[in-house]
This record gives C-alpha cells, sequence and structure tokens, in this order.
C-alpha cells in the first residue's frame, strides 16, 4: 500500500489533531472552535483562508504554476447530539455531543493533505480545500452552494469521502451514479377528542389513530412501491398524553422517508397524504401530514468516479477499489455540490478487526486513526494526478 512517504511520517501529528477535534466536537453551525483550528492550520502553511461560508464553514486555496484548471476537494466537520459512551483519553469533554460519525478524521484528511500540498506544490494550478459545517441534518453543504461557493472557488471537478466501518482498511469504494439516498422527514399532526380513560367511547383516541396511521404506512413501501424500487419509510417519534388516566387531544409521529428515484420519492409523498387522512377520517378524527424534501441522493459523475478510481488504484492497488455496490440509503449532502460540479462521493474503508468496526451513530464508535495517512494520500494524489505540472 504505497501510502505517499512524507504522509506517512506525519501519521502520529495528523493523529493528535483528530484526536484533540474529537474530543472537542460541536454540532452544525456552532463548529466555532474545529474552524478555528482547521483555518490556523492552513494560514501557517501558507494557504489562503476564506471564511464566514454557512456561518462556520471556510474553505482554503491553494494555489501553483499556470494553469486555470481547479480542484474542490470536501471535508465535513460537525458532531452530532450524542452522549459518548467511550472512556479513553480523547472522548468528548462536551456533555451530549460527540464525533459519532468520523467528521473528526474527515477533516483531519484533508488538513493533512492541504499540509503536503503547500510544502511540495507538486501540481499545477488550484486546490479548493472545502471544510463544511452541518452536514448531520443542517444542510452545511446546500447553504455552502446558495452562498455562491463555485462562484467564488471556481472548480472543475469536486470530489468527498466518508469513512466505512464496514469495509477494511486498505480499500475504497469509486462507483458512478447514486450512491446515497434522499433523505426526507416528515410530521403527522393527529386531532382527535381527549377525555376521560375510564370513558373512552366519548372520545375520539389519536393514540389509537396513529397506531393505525403507523400501520398503514409500513404497507406504502411493502404493497404500493416497486420490489425493484428501493425504498425506506420510517417511524420515529410517537408522543401523545401527559397522564395515565386521560386519553388526549392530540398526538404526533415523526420519521423520515429514503428513496433513490425522484418519482419514487413523489408517489410516496403522494401515497402518504392520502393515506394519513383517510386512515384518520375512518376512525373519526382529523391528520395533517407535514412533508418536507431533504437531501436529494448524492449521484456520482462517470468521468469524475474514473478518476478517483485511478488515484485510488494507484494508492491501494489493483482490486482494493470496488466498482460495484449497491448505493445506501443513507443521506449525504455533498449532493448539492455534486448537482453544481461534476463530483465523486467516496468511501474508505476503516475496519481492521474489532478496531474501526463500530457502527457510525453509535456512542461506541470512534475513527481508525490508522486511515489518516490513506485519505490524506488519496486526496494529495488526486490533485497531483488531475493538475499535473507540465
Amino acid at each position: 500500500m504505497p501510502v505517499i512517504n512524507r504522509i506517512a511520517a506525519n501519521a502520529d501529528e495528523l493523529t493528535e489533531w483528530r484526536r484533540d477535534l474529537h474530543a472537542h466536537p460541536e454540532i452544525g453551525l456552532l463548529e466555532t472552535r474545529t474552524s478555528d483550528v482547521v483555518a490556523k492550520k492552513l494560514e501557517s502553511w501558507g494557504i489562503e483562508v476564506t471564511r464566514g461560508l454557512a456561518t462556520t464553514g471556510l474553505v482554503g486555496t491553494l494555489r501553483n504554476g499556470t494553469s486555470t484548471r481547479a480542484v474542490g476537494i470536501r471535508a465535513d466537520m460537525d458532531a452530532l447530539p450524542i452522549a459518548e459512551g467511550n472512556t479513553f483519553a480523547h472522548a468528548s469533554v462536551n456533555p451530549g455531543v460527540m464525533h459519532a460519525c468520523g467528521h473528526d478524521g474527515h477533516t483531519t484528511m484533508l488538513l493533512g493533505a492541504a499540509k503536503y500540498l503547500a510544502e511540495t506544490r507538486n501540481f499545477d494550478g488550484t486546490v479548493h480545500f472545502i471544510f463544511q459545517p452541518a452536514e448531520e441534518n443542517a444542510g452545511g453543504g446546500k447553504i455552502m452552494v446558495d452562498e455562491g461557493l463555485f462562484e467564488r472557488f471556481p472548480c472543475d471537478l469536486v470530489f468527498g469521502a466518508h469513512n466505512d466501518s464496514t469495509l477494511p482498511v486498505g480499500t475504497m469504494t469509486a462507483v458512478a451514479g447514486g450512491v446515497c439516498a434522499a433523505a426526507d422527514t416528515f410530521t403527522i399532526h393527529i386531532d382527535g377528542r381527549g377525555g376521560h380513560a375510564a370513558r373512552p367511547h366519548t372520545t375520539v383516541d389519536p393514540v389509537i389513530v396513529g397506531a393505525h396511521i403507523v400501520l398503514a404506512l409500513q404497507t406504502v413501501v411493502s404493497r404500493r412501491t416497486d420490489p425493484l424500487d428501493s425504498a425506506v419509510l420510517s417511524i420515529c417519534q410517537f408522543h401523545a398524553g401527559e397522564v395515565s388516566n386521560v386519553i388526549p387531544q392530540v398526538a404526533m409521529l415523526n420519521g423520515t422517508v429514503r428513496t433513490l428515484k425522484p418519482e419514487v420519492q413523489d408517489e410516496i409523498e403522494r401515497i402518504m397524504h392520502a393515506t394519513v387522512a383517510l386512515t384518520a377520517q375512518a376512525h373519526g378524527a382529523t391528520a395533517r401530514l407535514v412533508y418536507e424534501r431533504g437531501y436529494p441522493p448524492v449521484v456520482n459523475d462517470a468521468d469524475a468516479t474514473e478518476r478517483a478510481a485511478a488515484a485510488g488504484t494507484k494508492l491501494l492497488g489493483e482490486g482494493k477499489v470496488i466498482r460495484q455496490k449497491l448505493p445506501g440509503m443513507g443521506g449525504e449532502d455533498f449532493s448539492y455540490m455534486a448537482q453544481k460540479v461534476p463530483g465523486c462521493f467516496v468511501r474508505i474503508g476503516q475496519a481492521n478487526g474489532a478496531k474501526g468496526s463500530n457502527p457510525v451513530h453509535h456512542p461506541l464508535y470512534d475513527f481508525n486513526d490508522e486511515i489518516l495517512p490513506i485519505g490524506a494520500s488519496l486526496w494529495a494524489s488526486l490533485v497531483e494526478q488531475e493538475l499535473p505540472r507540465g
């Protein structure tokens, strides 16, 4: 595995950076310390820094030579509102917040590539190091794009990565087409008629109505969607009532829908509206569905994917770059960047036995520092490949 020697020599330093970020996690749009740390490092290496995009986001720009070509590489910086269960020395010092998705590692890998490229300058063109806030639900990628990211920092190609605890260390994916799902959310407000729990016949129980709606919605995917079209509909919250002897007046359901095709997304939303309203009506209640479109699917550009695969194969070796893999149903707001500029989103394997195998969004998750030099070398190699010196 020919990791760039200069980057491999900095492995301990990369680990120190990553663990510092892990110990000081910040949720979306509040990544002030993280943004300060990143900016300070970039500036110390002579990289031009522009701050204030999407509140805490920033872009580091490094130019060399005379080529007008430009490449963008994106890392996300935010953590999750999860109480950490780990007890190691670099566990979160911020109660109720932890890096449970590896964004501390993504940020560190891009910093490692930036340092190397600033020192060696073995490329001709411009590199934009995009450090994005608020990937987890707040849509920092969309905010940056809406604020003119690619008008201010034009790119011919843009790349992003995520760690993958289901793939072994030394492998990565580079798959053309759809790789992540659209991620929508919904809330259902149910209005019944409350009353004494000992006289249910005088009420319209919104808990019963909600239960029937939950069951009815489970048939939207299993019986109303083509089995060949991937879709997920999950009810994640059910809130009603306050005491044990009162049937409540109202209830609320909340959840998410994941789809890969726009037409399936449209049809599921249509069916849900009808199912919710008619199920409630059948029980003498009323219900209202609020459906909110979230991140669109991540669709990798074919040419950008070939370029990422070429760099990955050179780094990891033949057969280590997975070219065919079914899309995941998770959402990713790199999608907004890939809609504006030809892009590729890859996954870098981090599992090594028990090390790095805990799933993301888990209180015992931790990024595997073993892959920091791999990710940094991938980004550095990709820049040198796409912006070759004459």
